[in-house]
């Protein structure tokens, strides 16, 4: 499966008592990273609207290795482990930028939601299809 990276700076706001990166922060940098991916392939909030869905985070399992301060930089790798149905396992990995030591690694299950009747459905063949290419480049490199 090909990776995708996105970058972030820590912002002041996100530290908490200890001074380091809340942990419930990193599940927002988290869910930025698959939009951002998400994005990158094509499939923005207007896409999803007129396949008539979206993807929700059903469950997330953050391992927390090491703290993030403000200021740092960081790159959230993600890429998807597995799809079909209509769920999909995204894994991730926050580093500093530059560094090769994991800050955080994490695993959320993800599922396709019909927007009408707020209820997971199978996700679409285009996203399949986007996804299912991915897999297939990842092979042949």
């Amino acid at each position: 499966m090909q990776k995708f990276i996105s970058r972030l700076r820590v912002r002041y706001h996100e530290m908490d008592s200890l001074g380091h990166v809340n942990n419930a922060v990193y599940q927002h940098y988290l869910e930025h990273a698959a939009v951002e991916h998400d994005e990158h392939l094509g499939f923005n909030q207007k896409v999803y609207g007129e396949l008539g869905g979206g993807f929700v985070m059903r469950r997330i399992e953050i391992d927390y290795l090491r703290s993030a301060v403000a200021g740092d930089r960081l790159e959230i790798t993600t890429w998807v482990h597995q799809i079909q149905g209509t769920r999909a396992i995204r894994r991730y990995e926050i580093r500093k930028q530059g560094e090769a030591p994991l800050l955080v690694t994490a695993e959320a299950l993800w599922v396709w939601v019909d927007l009408a009747a707020m209820r997971p459905r199978a996700i679409p063949k285009q996203i399949l299809d986007a996804f299912g290419q991915l897999f297939e480049s990842a092979v042949t490199e």
